[in-house]
């Protein structure tokens, strides 16, 4: 159990350093004095006029949209509390010859470290554990460049740390000891990806950044206000919500199709916007990974006629040799009609409930990439397809579970044996005793462990051995 613990105090840090030790990015501070070892105190985020450089230069290109966005939302009448930290060491850095490699593990450019010795003759670099809070928490404005005073005293606990022990002993090791980063390349690609304004680019950035360590997310869940929408799906599919709200049935059927279409784009699928429904229109058109042409029905069940409706909209809308590339879906509630069924056995197109959808995309939204469009085409068949869609999620569920399990057995095996790598046969050993979802053999669970060490997957990480059998693996974050 969490003890409390009463924080009376907090040292003043740029906005910036906060934000960077909060995402995981740092874990250490640039403090205004040397800090002993076991000192607590909150973190007061100020601005940056008592840097010695401009942000644009103080900071590495990788975190400088971020510091910039931080600046941005600082108050002028109040401060926002978000965590404490226990100072676990300081070190005084006056060596310039350190400063490439400390720039490379920290947020700051070595131009600015140089700055700071040049102008103070040395850095205190406090390595902190830092902890969030439940919920900010405002206090006045202080302009003091070191510890403010917080009246009444915070109460806090160490519930929720940024990093687990483990991670942040690993940081720890790592910034000591000056080693190079890892993955540079990564990191590369994640400040040129970092610019791009798209949806797919920031999932692949966050990921990269998850991966990196710079980001302390956890999996989205439906608890979550921005995923409110999804469980939307169905109640505007059987315009139950219309029906309490007393929304027109044009209305209720454009709030339908509106909601389709926030889904198919959710789980990936690339939207034309230029196919909007309405009267003689389309009512979606999805371009990529493949040509999807859908119709919404919205009500107590799906209408007779209404694969004609799709058949006839989509050769006015799209060119032929597109229509006929095209999948071709309706989704709607209730059970079709037999000339429904007929009609969309003859022309291949795949039916299905609002619910179904629905599960599609709580399935994305707990596990950010897990629905493979490619593979869920061969599910598109001709027919009510509910039970295809069902058959599908169960497959995607039971995948996940198994490489969660694998996640798990090397995290507890390294637990308990004290190593800090494990081969293949330890890691299968462990596995056979381990009450697995199902049998693997070696080479067969040595290539889920590559798949669970691949950069953009990150759960594991992964020493090269001469072979298979002389991989030796280790773990980096749960898969839950």
């Amino acid at each position: 159990m969490s003890q409390q613990i009463s924080i009376p105090t907090a040292l003043s840090i740029p906005a910036p350093d906060i934000e960077a030790l909060i995402e995981g990015r740092n874990i250490a501070a640039i403090s205004p004095i040397f800090l002993n070892p076991g000192r607590q105190f909150a973190l007061y985020p100020a601005d940056t006029s008592r840097n010695v450089l401009e942000t644009e230069q103080y900071y590495c290109p990788s975190f400088l949209p971020t510091a910039q966005k931080t600046l941005a939302k600082l108050d002028s009448e109040k401060a926002i509390i978000q965590g404490w930290a226990k100072c676990e060491l300081c070190q005084t850095i006056d060596n310039l010859e350190s400063l490439a490699i400390l720039s490379q593990l920290t947020v700051w450019t070595e131009e600015g470290l140089q700055e700071i010795i040049s102008q103070r003759g040395h850095i205190f670099l406090a390595y902190l554990r830092v902890y969030r809070l439940p919920k900010p928490v405002e206090i006045p404005i202080n302009q003091s460049p070191r510890f403010i005073p917080i009246a009444p005293p915070l109460t806090v606990t160490d519930a929720n740390p940024v990093f687990s022990d483990r991670n942040f002993a690993q940081r720890r090791h790592q910034l000591e000891n000056l080693l190079p980063p890892p993955h540079p390349e990564l990191e590369a690609l994640q400040t040129r990806i970092g610019k791009i304004n798209h949806t797919d680019a920031q999932k692949l950035d966050d990921e990269i950044k998850k991966f990196l360590g710079w980001t302390t997310k956890a999996q989205p869940k439906l608890s979550d206000p921005k995923l409110a929408w999804i469980k939307d799906i169905v109640t505007l599919g059987e315009r139950s919500k219309e029906i309490d709200e007393k929304k027109s049935n044009y209305q209720a059927g454009t709030d339908f199709e509106n909601i389709v279409r926030d889904s198919l784009n959710f789980i990936g699928f690339t939207v034309d916007e230029a196919y909007k429904g309405g009267a003689g229109g389309l009512d979606l058109f999805c371009s990529k990974p493949y040509p999807l042409v859908g119709e919404c029905k919205a009500g107590k069940g799906i209408p007779s006629r209404s694969a004609e409706e799709l058949i006839k909209l989509g050769g006015m809308r799209l060119n032929e040799e597109q229509f006929q590339n095209s999948a071709k879906l309706i989704v709607g509630p209730g059970k079709p009609s037999k000339d429904v069924l007929t009609a969309a056995s003859k022309f291949k197109i795949s039916i299905i409930e609002p619910m179904t959808l629905q599960k599609l995309v709580e399935l994305y939204a707990k596990y950010p990439g897990s629905v493979n469009l490619i593979e869920l085409k061969h599910y598109l068949v001709a027919g009510k397809i509910d039970d295809k869609i069902d058959e599908y999620v169960e497959l995607v569920e039971k995948t996940i579970k198994l490489r969660s399990h694998i996640v798990n057995q090397v995290k507890t095996y390294l637990e308990n044996s004290g190593f800090s790598r494990a081969s293949v046969d330890a890691l299968h050993g462990s596995y056979i005793a381990s009450n697995p979802p199902q049998p693997l053999q070696p080479q067969e669970l040595h290539e889920i462990l590559l798949e669970l060490s691949s950069p953009l997957t990150g759960y594991l990480g992964r020493e090269k051995g001469k072979n298979w059998q002389s991989d030796r693996f280790y773990f980096l974050r749960n898969l839950s």
